[in-house]
Parts: structure tokens; C-alpha cells; sequence
């Protein structure tokens, strides 16, 4: 990924999002960054909102991570995402590693 190329790893996680903001603007490639989704519950308004890294095309949440590998925790979280946007594909990128690392979930 042209990012990780030229960044490398050990930056913040908003480095790496600026970065794709940019590719992603340049590029033509229709995104939201920092889409919030509201979550309900017996048909209540919860007081917390999800916020998402990006939504991209409409339809992929891309979640951009900066740690020593993937966990659990964050799969679960973005599959959470993919619950609550109605989305069913997800990319959970790491930068954090001296190699690219990322997950391609479906829901």
C-alpha cells in the first residue's frame, strides 16, 4: 500500500489517516471520515455513538489500527462497525508492524 510505503510504521494511527484522506482525495475515491452511527436498543437511542474511521464507496469501513499486531478486540469492535452500519465488508489495517498487516472481514 502506497501509505505504508512511504510512511513505514511507527507513526500515530492519525498520521496514517491523513495520509489516506489525501490518497483518497486525490484518487477520486469517495469517502467518510469519521462516520457516526447511532445505536439502539428495545428501540431507544443509546447515548453512545460508533464512530468509524472511514466509509468508503458507500459501503466498506476501513479501520485503521497502529499496534504490535491485530487482537481481538479489535475484530470484534469493527464487526460491531459492520453490525450497526448495515455494511458488510470491513478492512482492518494495521501500521503498527514492520509489514503490513490487515484483516478483510465479512458480516
Amino acid at each position: 500500500m502506497e501509505v505504508y510505503n512511504a510512511l513505514g510504521h511507527g507513526f500515530l494511527e492519525v498520521v496514517y489517516k491523513d495520509a489516506l484522506e489525501i490518497v483518497f482525495t486525490e484518487d477520486a475515491v469517495p469517502y467518510e471520515r469519521g462516520k457516526e452511527y447511532q445505536v439502539y436498543f428495545r428501540g431507544k437511542l443509546l447515548k453512545h455513538l460508533f464512530y468509524v474511521d472511514f466509509v468508503v464507496y458507500n459501503k466498506i469501513i476501513l479501520e485503521v489500527k497502529c499496534n504490535t499486531e491485530i487482537t481481538d478486540e479489535h475484530i470484534a469492535k469493527t464487526i460491531n462497525y459492520l453490525k450497526v452500519s448495515g455494511n458488510r465488508l470491513a478492512l482492518l489495517i494495521n501500521f503498527g508492524r514492520g509489514k503490513l498487516e490487515y484483516k478483510r472481514l465479512i458480516y
